[in-house]
């Protein structure tokens, strides 16, 4: 068994709760036990980046827990998670992919809150700084995450 320095575990820890996440967030099926496990893996993640990580990561960490909250419908917890990515990023200059995403994940929390007036603003900022991300398959992937905001607003 391979030795870890306590940076190398701390990084092993967030990496692998994130992956368990969103292995989670695309379970089809999942139990409330999955969604309480959803909650817990994200948080973990997050706490094990706050503990080594750098802005990049922590913004990463708080949108995916807006994304497990919204997809619980906790439009409350999703709002708060939203808000730190975004502030995170515009604190710490992360654009491109990170930005968009995050004004995504307020324009999600309010589509969980059934706010159309924000949603649509925000989900308008996404648009805007989805249009600056620069690598073409990142870009795809956002425009189909934001879209589902849409398709999900309009059932």
């Amino acid at each position: 068994m391979e030795k870890l320095t306590l940076k190398e575990w701390h990084r092993k820890q967030a990496v692998d709760n994130f992956n368990k996440t969103w292995d989670l967030i695309e379970k089809k099926d999942r139990t409330k036990d999955d969604n309480l496990e959803m909650i817990h893996t994200a948080h973990a993640s997050r706490f094990h980046w706050g503990q080594i990580g750098e802005p990049l990561h922590f913004a990463r960490g708080e949108w995916q827990l807006s994304r497990v909250y919204a997809i619980l419908n906790m439009s409350e917890s999703a709002m708060f998670h939203g808000r730190q990515s975004l502030e995170l990023c515009l604190e710490n200059s992360i654009a491109d992919f990170d930005l968009a995403f995050a004004y995504e994940a307020v324009a999600r929390a309010y589509l969980v809150k059934g706010d159309e007036t924000n949603m649509e603003e925000y989900y308008g900022l996404a648009q805007r700084a989805g249009q600056q991300i620069m690598k073409k398959e990142d870009k795809e992937y956002f425009i189909s995450e934001l879209n589902s905001i849409k398709l999900r607003s309009r059932a």
